[in-house]
């Protein structure tokens, strides 16, 4: 099969657009148009074509999931789950993956650091951010590590028991019950509700 043409795109620097004369078009990448010694009027053999058809695939599952981690954070899961929905093969958007771990782009560990940490400031307690690691596909074994600062830090739910309780003149049994209701939901435990709510009952006396 002839090359047609072969242009560097005019919109993505590194990008060209090869067109086979079938009418078939190929969008490649620098690393194809070296790997391959790609020309203008080339007769490329068809096992040659089958392997740049499948690294040009590649190269747009690599190119794909920069783009969408350059959006947000993802999990490895989250982020070849995302590949597969829009239409690159598992194979290649596994290889992606691979690829952006190795450059450090992509790391389970640290994205379960930000999100736990995330979560945490919005006042939700280990159960709940397990709830949310497990949700994002992050690795199990990822999981403690990512928890280990946050459950020594009662910071975050003494300031929830403030804002609920301090609002209230006189708190009675019905109104403690209702925050730590709201805690449980949260993701706390028992042990941790009731330390909260010494230490918020603590300020009170010592303010007193």
């Amino acid at each position: 099969m002839r090359i047609l043409s072969l242009v560097p795109s005019q919109r993505v620097q590194g990008r060209w657009l090869l067109t086979l004369e079938d009418g078939a078009k190929l969008k490649l990448t620098d690393r194809e148009m070296v790997d391959f010694s790609l020309y203008q009027g080339q007769e490329v053999p068809a096992a040659v074509l089958d392997q740049l058809r499948e690294a040009a695939a590649a190269s747009q599952a690599r190119r794909r999931a920069a783009n969408i981690l350059s959006a947000r954070p993802l999990s490895r899961a989250e982020l070849e789950k995302r590949l597969v929905q829009k239409g690159e093969a598992p194979a290649h958007a596994a290889a992606a993956c691979d690829e952006l771990e190795r450059l450090g782009y992509l790391d389970d560990g640290q994205y379960a650091r930000t999100l736990a940490q995330y979560y945490a400031r919005r006042g939700y307690g280990p159960r709940k951010i397990r709830d949310e690691l497990y949700r994002r596909g992050v690795p199990r074994e990822l999981w403690d590590q990512a928890l280990e600062d946050l459950e020594e830090d009662g910071a975050a739910i003494d300031r929830f028991v403030a804002s609920r309780l301090g609002r209230i003149e006189h708190p009675d049994r019905a109104d403690v019950k209702r925050v730590s209701d709201a805690l449980a939901r949260r993701g706390y435990s028992w042990s941790q509700i009731s330390a909260a709510l010494s230490r918020y009952a603590d300020a009170l006396e010592e303010q007193d």
